[in-house]
């Protein structure tokens, strides 16, 4: 019996250990599983946020963009029907001839003529027009393109003649005109002249791009490997709405803004800042003005200027201030060539302290020699 007592006191002092270990063991583990649980839940929680930060901002910059070209278009602005499926934005400001029309800068919209549009409206008929892709103006379907169209690719300058062609038809825009391009602007002026020579009387190239200037390595590398992945950026930041997050915070401004800009505007440059198409569009230009020099420098070789239009040559300092100094040297080198060798009797205008943002920085030196152009071609309109 003493040793059955002894043996059962035994049992019990081993089952007390275990049922201890048993009970530290079910917290542990209840533990475990609530860690588990805050995991998964901090995991679903981070889900939802990035799947807020992909779609929502996008979504709401589309329903954005999509009241805002109604609301922001410029006022007194003509959507021009220059067929397949086209639609060009013009603005005309002013009375009087002859007209002045106006070609903005590589992937510009027509707003950066803002305050030379003004300034010269006082004078005579002034009309700034958006090109196909950009600001207001809707650009054709792939599909929709023919006969003339085919043979010159979209966002070269060829194209862009051809679409500036049907705009003066369709818009009864008056001729002969003063043409005015700057950048891009100026290589569509000289290929428009060229070709349709009865039209200008005269020419006015604002920061020309040499025709051959995608032919010196530094430049070529300097453009398709820092300034085009650059503005690639911005598209892909317009398309997921983080462009207008960073307008919102300050962190993006647009080009046009001050005291003596408009609200309106400042507004329409915030919207294509948000605006994806308008971007890309901007993208290709850029891309493609290797392909939009060649073609001017084909057609300058095969169509020479008429001599009864006059050519005036706007330049400043160098062509660009924020580019290092080779760069600047290395374009303006060209550009004197290319220019001596096209235009030896072309009329050269500098501005101190400018470079190709003068139409917008420096306008009113810009507007001062336009306008004495307006007043020569007036004049001899009067004596005739």
């Amino acid at each position: 019996m003493l040793r059955k007592r002894a043996a059962g006191q035994d049992g019990g002092e081993r089952a007390q250990p275990d049922r201890r270990k048993a009970t530290c063991e079910a917290p542990a583990a209840v533990n475990k599983q609530q860690e588990k649980r805050s995991c998964w839940s901090t995991v679903v929680l981070l889900g939802k946020i990035l799947l807020l930060v992909i779609f929502v901002p996008p979504f709401l910059n589309y329903a954005s963009l999509q009241r805002e070209r109604q609301e922001l278009g410029p006022k007194g602005a003509q959507l021009i029907d220059v067929g397949l499926g086209q639609k060009i934005s013009l603005i005309c400001k002013g009375h009087g001839q002859p007209v002045v029309i106006l070609d903005a800068p590589t992937g510009m919209s027509s707003d950066v003529w803002y305050h030379v549009q003004e300034s010269i409206s006082q004078a005579t008929k002034v009309c700034a027009y958006d090109r196909v892709g950009l600001g207001f103006s809707w650009r054709v379907m792939e599909n929709q393109t023919t006969g003339m169209e085919k043979v010159w690719r979209s966002s070269t300058t060829g194209r862009m003649v051809d679409d500036l062609h049907r705009l003066v038809k369709a818009a009864e825009i008056a001729t002969p005109f003063i043409l005015v391009g700057s950048e891009l602007g100026a290589l569509n002026g000289r290929f428009y002249s060229h070709i349709h020579d009865a039209q200008v009387s005269d020419l006015v190239l604002i920061s020309p791009i040499p025709e051959d200037v995608f032919e010196e390595e530094k430049w070529q590398q300097y453009w398709y490997t820092h300034l085009v992945p650059t503005l690639q950026m911005m598209q892909l930041s317009a398309a997921a709405g983080v462009s207008r997050l960073l307008l919102i915070l300050g962190l993006l401004q647009p080009t046009l803004r001050g005291d003596d800009v408009t609200e309106a505007v400042v507004q329409r440059q915030k919207y294509l800042l948000s605006n994806p198409a308008h971007q890309s569009s901007a993208v290709d230009e850029h891309f493609f003005l290797n392909e939009s020099a060649s073609q001017v420098r084909d057609i300058s070789k095969f169509k020479p200027l008429s001599s009864s239009t006059s050519v005036t040559v706007i330049v400043g300092d160098s062509f660009d201030e924020q580019l290092p100094a080779h760069l600047n040297q290395v374009f303006a080198e060209l550009q004197r060539k290319a220019l001596e060798r096209a235009y030896p009797q072309a009329h050269r205008i500098h501005i101190q302290g400018a470079d190709r943002r003068m139409i917008y920085k420096k306008p009113s030196s810009v507007s001062k020699h336009l306008l004495e152009l307006v007043s020569k071609r007036q004049t001899k309109q009067q004596r005739q």
